[in-house]
């Protein structure tokens, strides 16, 4: 992945991470208030089940405990016995001795005045009757729970089902419905019985309706269904508890993430990243600026110059990313990349032609890199090519520890490659630097050819480099008189926009067929 590309992941996630904790954190808010809320209202259905099943258990228990009199049926004895029972059972409101259904007395009443109890609503699976009646001996116009056994029956006030105090910060209702007759038994707040018709037809446990939290529990024992009920407004509230412990956790984590992400974003801009992502992905190109023999005309060869394509299609010029580049030690990694560069664009090509060659540029770094003769090397075989269609450029500084260059110089130049010294008289050297150089080719700066109208050292560079038998190339040259000049003045060769300007691979072997034969040279169209 590209550092534009991986700039543009982290500026998302950057993004992402500075939303993202703090909605995290308000759904964890909501989620822990949401889940608070249910579990309090879950508990105390739990609460109101369990209720239940102990005061029917008790007055199973009771009726156990009855059943075991021997004696006279309402007698004294068992008036007193029924007596016992009931207060000793204190969910049971009432034990009444039944023949066949029909009340007789009562732990109440000596005589009771009831009429016959109906046919039991249905039995227990534990074999005892259950009813839900409003007959009982004290006169209460209400609904009793009623559960009973062979001969006796206790009446169970539906309020004791339900008598249990919530433990919340906010009130619970309960009420009691018949899943025979759907009629409301007992209820602690005010009750909708379209809700239980909506709890009758779904299978849904929980459910909300206008703004109420529903929770329905079946107790099929006595054919009861236990609706409990919460308002959702206090939700709210303990929403924003929640929000004072989760929302500064939220803000701290997005700060933490925004921070270490903005430093991997920083060092991500970076130089150094920059280029060598350019480099790993193979974004640094090499162009091909064609090299004219003055006398003939004719194509001889190339310079591979190196450009960095950007996002919006425009080049970065090389002397702005090759200092960089340096300054950043990846130097020997981008020379790599343009020499495999250039046998992969230009090796057929030099197969066909091998008098033609590409010269490619070297930076001082890469002298002491035991990596580039190998390189150099393997390419040849490959791609079958002469060493002397390679050249390698060096510049002045190159030269400048000649104990650490000239080893290097001379391998290069054993192993048939040509060496040019670039930009000569740009640096820090004098003239009479060149009688030390081992180089085969000079290359006269454009800073010198542009001034040749003032007559300044140029004349004296060729005559030097003629002395020592090197062969010279001028750069820049854009006239007509320049060439003229240079021509006349015995320089061999010469590259620049008179001929052409630096080309992509498939333009520069078009140009150069075209120019393999002598001619004379024109301006450049483009």
């Amino acid at each position: 992945m590209t550092s534009r590309r991986l700039v543009s992941v982290v500026t998302v996630v950057l993004i992402l991470a500075v939303l993202v904790p703090v909605g995290l954190s308000i759904w964890l808010a909501h989620r822990q208030a949401q889940e608070t809320f249910i579990k309090e209202l879950d508990a105390y259905a739990s609460r109101v089940v369990m209720r239940t099943q102990k005061v029917v258990q008790q007055a199973k228990l009771a009726l156990k405990e009855i059943d075991q009199f021997t004696g006279t049926p309402c007698s004294p004895a068992h008036l007193l016995a029924m007596r016992r029972v009931a207060f000793a059972n204190h969910y049971v409101q009432e034990m009444i001795y039944v023949d066949h259904l029909q009340p007789v007395c009562s732990s109440l009443e000596n005589h009771s005045r009831e009429g016959m109890l109906p046919p039991p609503e249905r039995i227990t699976p534990d074999g005892y009757q259950a009813w839900l009646t409003t007959q009982n001996d004290i006169g209460l116009n209400r609904i009793m729970a009623a559960l009973g056994s062979e001969r006796h029956v206790v009446m169970i006030d539906p309020l004791s089902f339900i008598d249990v105090l919530p433990f919340g910060a906010w009130p619970i209702d309960v009420s009691l419905v018949s899943m025979t007759t759907n009629r409301l038994i007992a209820s602690s707040g005010g009750f909708n019985p379209a809700i239980w018709q909506q709890a009758r037809q779904s299978t849904l446990t929980r459910f909300q309706q206008k703004g109420i939290l529903y929770d329905v529990r079946r107790f099929p024992e006595l054919g009861l269904a236990i609706i409990t009920a919460a308002s959702l407004d206090p939700l709210g509230k303990n929403l924003h508890r929640q929000l004072l412990i989760w929302l500064p956790i939220g803000v701290l984590m997005s700060l933490l993430i925004a921070f270490f992400l903005l430093r991997m974003l920083r060092r991500l801009q970076s130089p150094h990243y920059r280029i060598l992502d350019a480099i790993n992905a193979r974004e640094i190109e090499a162009y091909y600026q064609p090299i004219v023999a003055l006398g003939s005309g004719k194509v001889v060869g190339a310079e591979a110059l190196a450009r960095w394509r950007q996002a919006d299609g425009r080049f970065l010029t090389p002397d702005i990313f090759i200092p960089l580049a340096e300054q950043s030690g990846l130097m020997p990694q981008l020379t790599q990349l343009i020499i495999e560069t250039v046998f992969s664009d230009l090796g057929p090509w030099l197969q066909r032609h091998p008098d033609q060659h590409v010269s490619i540029n070297l930076d001082p770094g890469d002298l002491v890199s035991k990596r580039l003769p190998p390189l150099l090397s393997t390419l040849l075989t490959r791609w079958q090519l002469s060493a002397s269609q390679i050249a390698l450029e060096i510049t002045e500084r190159g030269f400048a520890d000649p104990k650490v260059s000239s080893p290097a110089i001379a391998e290069l130049r054993r192993a048939g490659h040509a060496i040019y010294i670039d930009d000569f008289g740009t640096g820090y050297s004098s003239l009479s630097y060149l009688q030390n150089l081992e180089v085969d080719i000079l290359k006269i700066d454009k800073s010198f050819v542009d001034a040749l109208e003032y007559k300044n050292v140029t004349p004296h560079i060729i005559e030097m480099a003629k002395a020592l038998g090197l062969a010279m190339v001028a750069e820049g040259v854009e006239t007509k008189g320049q060439l003229e000049w240079l021509r006349s003045h015995g320089v061999q060769f010469a590259q620049g926009w008179f001929y052409s300007k630096a080309l992509p691979k498939e333009a520069f072997i078009v140009w150069a067929e075209e120019n393999l034969q002598p001619y004379q040279a024109t301006p450049d169209a483009s």
